[in-house]
This record gives structure tokens, C-alpha cells and sequence, in this order.
């Protein structure tokens, strides 16, 4: 569902998992970088051989200014990438289907997600539905991350590094892709996800929608002005 919602920038997708090389140097990405996720741990070097690449083109990308956003496994990489810490198989256990995200005062007035904020107050909660899918977490946030949202079972669901966002959950999931992840793993009741995403389906494109079109604004003003965000 991303695909459709980031009008407004030329996309290009890097298939590493399909032997498509991951760039070294920032700049060949662009203006803007989003990594998705995957079913494997953020460290799981040997299963997945371009994990390392990715976590460099993350750290390299934040560092130099380039809005970048990572999903679900992109956070623990990009967060790693920069000093934090990651423990794979959570005693939490498995965080499936839709979550509510609960925003910290932190995220008023952030350029990615603040809108979202914004969204609950005048509605009179402090929370927005979310996919998700994981059971690796992010146990502690790299030096100088400003923490925006956590949920019932996990607390580092959004974080921000400058022009950089890390996001737990999965704001480009609909319900067929949710559904089939759901079905792929056998500690998930996968009638239970799709249900609660239907019962949720337009507050989640809603949100998944503001959250895409709002890094577009944001790589647009990266390739007009070169500017970094602080």
C-alpha cells in the first residue's frame, strides 16, 4: 500500500534479498531511504548476507541528512547501526495483528509523525491502530534518539534520530499482507489478525496514508534544498 501512497517522489526498490546490491555511499539512494521488513532477526548475518550492507547505507544515510525511514526490522537495524541494542525472540513474545501506538508529549511537532498526534488529541485519545508483526525488539535506543511512541507489550515503537525514523510497527501493511504473514507463522491465530484489521481497516490506511505522504514532503525538501533535518 506504500507504493500508492508516496505520490509525489520517484521510487526505486532495492530487492536485496534477491541478489540486488545494497548501495555503500548514501547519496545513490537519493533523496530519501525507507528499509522494510523481513522474517529474520536484524543480526541474522549468515541466513541474510546483505543485512550488514543494509545496517552501513542506514547509519551512512542518517548520518549525512537523508530522511530515512525504517520498518518493523529496518528499526533494531538502523538502531543498532548507531549504538543500541537489540535482543532477538523477546520475552514478550510475538506482537501480531493491530496494536494500539501510544504517543509520548515527545512526538508533538514531529515533522514525520506528529500529525498522527495531533490526529488523536482533537479526537480525544492519545493513540493510533497499527499493524504489526515482530517479536525481536529494541531493549535500548542509540545515545541521542528522541523516543515518540510505545505500545502495551513493547515501549520503543517510534524513534527519531534527526532526519532519521525508526518505527516498529508497519505502517505500509494492508490486510493481505498482514493476513499472510499471519498465516506463515503457526503461534498466530491468523482469523484473529485479519479480523482485527477489518474491524480497524480505514482508521490503518488512514494513518499508514499521513505517515507515507509526509516523508514525501519531506524527500521533496531534501532535493530541493539539500538541507538536513535536526
Amino acid at each position: 500500500m506504500f507504493e500508492e501512497w508516496l505520490d509525489g517522489v520517484e521510487l526505486r526498490t532495492i530487492r536485496s534479498y534477491a541478489g540486488e546490491t545494497v548501495p555503500v555511499d548514501p547519496t545513490e539512494v537519493g533523496a530519501g531511504l525507507i528499509v522494510l521488513g523481513g522474517d529474520m532477526s536484524a543480526v541474522d548475518d549468515v541466513v541474510a548476507p546483505w543485512l550488514p550492507a543494509t545496517r552501513e547505507l542506514l547509519a551512512a544515510a542518517s548520518a549525512s541528512g537523508v530522511p530515512t525511514l525504517a520498518i518493523c526490522l529496518g528499526a533494531p537495524m538502523w538502531a543498532l547501526a548507531r549504538g543500541g541494542r537489540l535482543q532477538v525472540a523477546a520475552p514478550p513474545g510475538i506482537e501480531a495483528g493491530v496494536i494500539d501506538v501510544q504517543w509520548r508529549s515527545e512526538a508533538v511537532g514531529d515533522v514525520l509523525l506528529g500529525g498522527l498526534l495531533d490526529l488523536t488529541v482533537a479526537e480525544g485519545r492519545r493513540s493510533t491502530p497499527m499493524p504489526s508483526m515482530h517479536a525481536d525488539a529494541v531493549v535500548d535506543l542509540p545515545r541521542g534518539a528522541t523516543w515518540l511512541a510505545s505500545s502495551a507489550m513493547y515501549p520503543y515503537q517510534a524513534f527519531r534520530i534527526g532526519s532519521a525514523w525508526g518505527v516498529q510497527f508497519h505502517p505500509e501493511a494492508g490486510t493481505d499482507l498482514l493476513s499472510l504473514w499471519a498465516r506463515a507463522d503457526e503461534d498466530v491465530d491468523a482469523a484473529e489478525v485479519r479480523d482485527a484489521y477489518a474491524s480497524r481497516a480505514d482508521e490503518l490506511a488512514d494513518a499508514g496514508c499521513r505517515i507515507a505522504q509526509a516523508f514525501v514532503v519531506l524527500v521533496n525538501e531534501r532535493a530541493v534544498t539539500g538541507a538536513a533535518l535536526v
